[in-house]
């Protein structure tokens, strides 16, 4: 653990220098659009990254090599007001970056309400990496996730609650989560279905 938490302390500098740069050309590469709320980038935390490299399934160390292995380093986020908006950002950033993975989040029932987003792992350009510093010192890639704000909201909101309680939710204290969820849900279908009244310009009649 030692040796871990020195190799990623020895980064984390280089880290935050590569989320700026990511942040500065999300910035531009997005330039033009609305509807977005913010753009944030960051490393992962030392803390964060320890507990991530140290997992364990069935007693076997999920990662053999953390450093490496890991993919989310460095992580932005994308918070746009609506549905459609998330498809535009999309669309506009993967015509910029290299996409090496792509999660679309729903639940597995459509009887069910949980946490929705777009995840991507990226390439890092190599325009984005600071001049000067060594190669096993840098990321190859990094996470970006796209979500609407009632899905950041819920996101935020339940991380703790839902998926890193201190004890095992009861069924009631399961059925508050899902119907969070569900107004989450809601709320931006509803939020989705007013933009478009109230702003697509109308269909003209044959």
């Amino acid at each position: 653990m030692t040796d871990l938490r020195e190799a990623y302390t020895a980064r984390f500098d280089i880290l935050k220098a590569v989320a700026a740069k990511i942040g500065a050309d999300l910035e531009i590469s997005l330039a033009g659009l609305d509807h977005i709320d913010r753009i944030s980038v960051r490393p992962k935390s030392i803390d964060s990254f320890l507990t991530k490299a140290t997992k364990a399934e069935n007693g076997i160390p999920k990662y053999q090599d953390p450093i490496n292995e890991i993919q989310d380093q460095v992580g932005a986020r994308i918070i746009a007001f609506y549905l459609d908006d998330v498809e535009k950002i999309t669309n506009r950033l993967l015509a910029y970056y290299k996409r090496i993975e792509e999660k679309h989040i729903v639940p597995e029932s459509e009887k069910e309400f949980g946490y929705f987003g777009k995840h991507f792992i990226l390439l890092l350009p190599k325009d984005l990496k600071p001049e000067g510093t060594a190669e096993e010192l840098l990321p190859s890639v990094f996470e970006l996730q796209i979500k609407t704000l009632f899905q950041h909201a819920f996101s935020e909101g339940s991380h703790d609650l839902a998926y890193k309680p201190v004890s095992p939710l009861s069924k009631d204290q399961q059925r508050k989560v899902a119907f969070i969820a569900a107004q989450a849900w809601g709320g931006d279908t509803i939020f989705q279905d007013l933009h478009n009244e109230l702003f697509k310009t109308p269909q003209t009649q044959p």
